[in-house]
């Protein structure tokens, strides 16, 4: 697929296997850490929403890591002090975990046209455009999801993607 965009600007050559080859195993550099350090903050900021405002968040926040088994080496994405907007009302309360599900059903409707072996499959396409992009409020969310895909999203496409586990 890349060979039909990725192309020398002078001459139209493809980019060479080997440059291509590079650029795909570097396209998961890292990932694991990024999960964990995003992972982190949206258990913390969760938790801190299960019941009433901790006495001191920083303690609350070295708790939860230690609960969890944190890695030292790794640091929540955005600790705590970062957290001033999650707390201004009702509208972002877990706004970390939305984050992560975004993704999660990004990739998953994403495999979706991977599934169909073609990233612009019609069929597909106009299954998205029905349930998903026009659709708006119209019905709940995992119905219009579920009509989508067939089934609520999985985490493995989201994981995939990262190079967290294999295809």
């Amino acid at each position: 697929m890349i060979e039909r965009h990725a192309r020398h600007w002078q001459t139209n050559e493809a980019m060479p296997d080997v440059l291509r080859e590079k650029l795909n195993a570097a396209s998961t550099w890292d990932q694991g850490f990024s999960t964990v350090e995003f992972i982190a903050s949206a258990m913390v900021d969760l938790a801190f929403h299960e019941g009433p405002p901790p006495a001191d968040p920083m303690q609350k926040q070295a708790e939860l890591l230690e609960e969890i088994g944190m890695p030292q080496a790794i640091r929540m994405r955005h600790a705590t002090p970062h957290f001033a907007h999650v707390f201004s009302g009702d509208g972002y309360a877990s706004g970390y975990y939305s984050y992560m599900w975004s993704e999660v059903m990004d990739a998953d409707a994403f495999a979706a046209f991977t599934e169909a072996g073609d990233p612009f499959d019609p069929e597909t396409a106009a299954k998205l455009e029905r349930y998903i992009l026009s659709a708006g409020g119209s019905d709940e969310g995992e119905a219009l999801y579920t009509a989508f895909r067939g089934r609520m999203p999985g985490v493995e496409a989201l994981l995939e993607g990262r190079g967290l586990i294999e295809s």
